[in-house]
């Protein structure tokens, strides 16, 4: 709802209308009649006095600015609470199942960096142990041992002043 429609959302509210009388007379049925309810809609027109005076302030340029950014305000307001929503919520799953998030947020994040660099595999294998237990991680692991003890290495030979031929 834009911040020009309340006022005209809030006038029903906010004025009290005279009341409506109505002289009716209530019929009894008489003695062996079965009780008959009828019920009458009655549509009243009513002039409403305040109504001119919202579109002429709406509708007014001085105060047409002001709207526009009391307007601009409210949806920033709105989409801040949006945002802090979102946050406490996703600080809520945190707070009542740590384990369980930390472990649905990794498989998130891992599935949106495969995303991300258009990496193909089998997701479904990959959440299993049995798929890095094959030749191939073994000697990923390994090259990257080596790679880490060679770098160590390199950087002590050049704490030492030592270089290798």
């Amino acid at each position: 709802m834009r911040f020009m429609e309340v006022p005209n959302k809030l006038h029903q509210l906010l004025q009290q209308i005279d009341p409506l009388e109505f002289n009716h007379v209530i019929q009894r049925p008489k003695d062996g009649q079965e009780q008959v309810s009828t019920c009458y809609d009655i549509d009243v027109e009513m002039e409403d006095p305040v109504k001119q005076y919202m579109a002429a302030f709406v509708h007014n340029p001085g105060f047409t600015n002001d709207l526009q950014i009391l307007d601009q305000k409210c949806y920033d307001i709105i989409e801040q609470i949006n945002e802090l929503k979102t946050r406490r919520d996703f600080y809520a799953r945190f707070y009542i199942e740590p384990t369980h998030f930390i472990e649905g947020w990794l498989m998130s994040q891992n599935s949106d960096l495969k995303t991300m660099n258009d990496l193909n595999g089998d997701m479904e294998a990959e959440r299993h142990a049995e798929a890095y237990a094959g030749h191939d991680t073994q000697e990923g692991v390994q090259r990257y041992m080596f790679q880490k003890v060679n770098q160590k290495r390199l950087e002590l030979e050049q704490s030492l002043g030592v270089r290798s031929s």
